[in-house]
Formats: structure tokens, sequence, C-alpha cells
């Protein structure tokens, strides 16, 4: 699916820009990692997307686009209130940035000093946390998330989906969000 410079106006809430970014091949390339993994919230059209593809568009460098899959509607979910995706204090960093191969995520504490661990033992420990709460920890990405340390590096801030919190979408539908999310983070979680 091609999206022309008119396309883009209408649908700002899939461009993300990589203005920050001093290498911004570095930033998309760090980003496209996630595009089987993690799914996408935009707030603005109220839709979780879990099939979509993130493009470059070759005379605009300095921008990315998600594009969900058009041949696949019934992965994209809508009737998503704000409310059920929630900031986190987690961030995923490249592994240049912490000495490490790699990808690892921060996990701050409230009593002590924030760690960073492997990406996928910290999000399968962050979801054993959750669920002795009851509630799920279901990461989620969104516009804004993607962000740069020291113009350089970038890094990747999670959301939370939070089934609980929905206002407009049946318990189906909510059973199929949390799977979905579920389904793609396995190449993490083992």
């Amino acid at each position: 699916m091609a999206i022309g410079n008119g396309d883009m106006n209408t649908a700002k809430h899939l461009v993300w820009e990589l203005d920050d970014f001093r290498n911004h091949q570095r930033a998309a390339r760090f980003i496209k990692q996630f595009q089987e993994t993690l799914c996408v919230y935009s707030g603005t059209v109220s839709q979780l997307y879990t099939n979509y593809d993130i493009t470059v568009p070759k005379d605009e460098e300095k921008s990315l686009i998600i594009l969900p899959n058009p041949y696949a509607f019934h992965d994209t979910f809508s009737h998503v209130n704000e409310e059920a995706v929630t900031s986190t204090n987690l961030m995923i960093l490249p592994g240049e940035l912490v000495g490490r191969n790699g990808l690892h995520i921060r996990i701050p504490f409230t009593n002590r000093k924030a760690r960073i661990v492997p990406l996928s033992s910290g999000l399968r420990a962050v979801m054993r946390a959750c669920e002795n709460t009851n509630d799920y920890f279901l990461p989620v990405i969104t516009k804004g998330d993607l962000r740069a340390f020291r113009q350089d590096l970038p890094t990747l801030h999670l959301h939370r989906f939070r089934p609980s919190r929905l206002e407009n979408a049946s318990e189906f539908d909510a059973k199929g969000m949390r799977k979905a999310i579920l389904y793609r983070l396995m190449p993490y979680l083992g």
C-alpha cells in the first residue's frame, strides 16, 4: 500500500517523525525489529493494530509510517478508548547503550534503582508480577514511544494495554486483543 503526500496528511497518527535522531536509518532499523512482536495503538482513531508494516518513505528519511495490513482488517481492533492504554516507565534499550549484546529492558522499582535486564527475561518477570494481581501486562507502543538517547541511540518506551479498562468493546473483542498481543510476544516469552 503506497501513501502519497496527500494521504500522509489525513493519517498523521500513522506517521512517526525521526527528527530527534541524528541517525534516522538506525532509528528506523531499531523500531522495525518490533514489527512482528509489538502491537501499535493509536489514540487518535482509538485503534489497536496487530498486523502492520513499518515503512520509510524514499523521499522522506526523517519519518516512518505505520501501515495496517489492508488485507487483514480483522487484525485491527476499533473502539479502544485511551484509558485502556496506559504509560509505563519501562524502556527497551539497544545492547550498545548498556554495553551488552541484544535487547534489554529497563525496569524501575519504587524503592530502589532501576534494573536493566535482557528483554525476554525482563518481560516474563513483569508479566508474572502482574498476573499475581489478576491484571495483565500487555505491552503496546504508540506514536512518540520511539525516543532518542543523546540524539544517537534509539530507545522504545512501552505502554500497557489493559482489557479491564475497555469501555466500548465487547468481552469477545477484549479477549481477542489480549490473545493477539500475547501471540505476537511469543518470540520473547518462549
